[in-house]
């Protein structure tokens, strides 16, 4: 059931195949989509891009690929094979509706769904429950395995869209589904507690600016690495000491001087954040955009009983914190510019200049195309 009658065609952006940025084509006669059973329709506010929508689109995924993303972000990788090249292992269906960030307002309900959620202001869940099951560690990403949110018009099952009550505007609201609820995840999976030192490496980019929020709120000490040209932003969010990107870590801070680290970049440098650790410390990852292939001396992990967490599958409640924090003001939006949905290309180019700080957020137009 709807509240207000719908188009029949909306505006969006299909991917057409892994590849460069001529894969991205921007439509305006695509069908509106209509909600199953279990489902909702909602009408997009603001969908934010993520390094995951640049990954999924040049096949980063696949294990042919060793470089670093942005190796490959405007033309591909020839080395991508198909078969392998989601995140999830298993190849993506195009052509697809991508857009894993995703604020609005349900317009729609299925007939298993109550009217009672119809204009409903939502935030989607952005890693959600598998479609087969909820069974631990199996799970999509919502604009991967499914259609998302670069669109006027995007549906999601009735269970991954969170009523949000909350004063900020659709941009900023969609700023937070996967960047934060990455960051919570893998501050949650290390057990991260008060008083702790934390080091965050990619500090400036949307997972890492989340991450150092919420570690401070969470009352550790934040250590930051980021762009020298973003320290002071950085050090403005809360991070307690900030390391500009390329510096020798162990020489700024020490062997042994850190309880958990959280790594969004990998690449060359890795082997320094081993050495960071202290005894029993933690290390959890969610990116490798600085390269995805580094050096581990097995004996530094076993004689230092670290503990290392890959950090892709999140248990309800991270999502379900997530929009508490939202609602109580406890975290706040990093919105460094959006673009109308049509100019996705030149956000994209944007966001591989990692010029930014925060998220760029994609407005869909607001009219009704037929």
């Amino acid at each position: 059931m709807n509240n207000h009658p719908l188009p029949r065609t909306m505006a969006g952006v299909l991917l057409t195949g892994h590849g460069g940025l001529d894969k991205l084509q921007y439509r305006h006669d695509l069908a509106v989509p209509q909600p199953g059973a279990n489902e909702v329709l909602i009408r997009v506010g603001a969908a934010a891009i993520n390094n995951t929508d640049i990954n999924t689109r040049i096949g980063w995924y696949s294990k042919g690929v060793t470089g670093d993303t942005n190796q490959g972000a405007a033309s591909g990788f020839d080395t991508v094979n198909d078969e392998d090249a989601s995140w999830s292992g298993t190849p993506l269906a195009f052509p697809r509706i991508q857009g894993a960030d995703c604020c609005g307002d349900i317009v729609a309900v299925g007939a298993q769904v109550g009217d009672e959620r119809l204009g409903e202001r939502v935030l989607v869940r952005a890693m959600q429950a598998s479609l087969t099951g909820n069974s631990d560690y199996h799970c999509i990403t919502y604009g991967s395995e499914c259609n998302g949110g670069f669109a006027q018009y995007a549906i999601v099952r009735a269970s991954e869209a969170f009523a949000v009550n909350s004063s900020l505007g659709d941009a900023e609201l969609a700023s937070f589904p996967c960047a934060y609820s990455t960051a919570e995840n893998m501050l949650d999976r290390a057990g991260l507690q008060g008083g702790e030192r934390v080091l965050i490496t990619g500090a400036s980019g949307g997972v890492g600016s989340a991450a150092v929020q919420l570690a401070k709120r969470r009352g550790a000490h934040v250590i930051a690495v980021c762009g020298a040209d973003k320290c002071a932003d950085i050090r403005a969010l809360g991070a307690d000491q900030v390391i500009s990107r390329g510096e020798n870590l162990l020489k700024v801070l020490g062997h042994d001087s850190v309880q958990v680290v959280v790594d969004l970049v990998a690449g060359p440098q890795w082997p320094q954040l081993c050495e960071l650790l202290c005894r029993g410390g933690r290390y959890a990852v969610a990116g490798a955009i600085a390269g995805p292939m580094v050096e581990l001396d097995v004996r530094t992990l076993y004689l230092k009983d670290l503990s290392f967490f890959g950090s892709t599958w999140q248990p309800r409640r991270v999502f379900e914190n997530l929009i508490g924090y939202i609602e109580r003001g406890e975290i706040r939006p990093l919105v460094a510019k959006t673009y109308p949905l049509d100019h996705i290309v030149q956000a994209q180019e944007d966001f591989m200049a990692k010029k930014f700080i925060g998220k760029l957020v994609l407005i869909p137009p607001q009219g009704k195309p037929g």
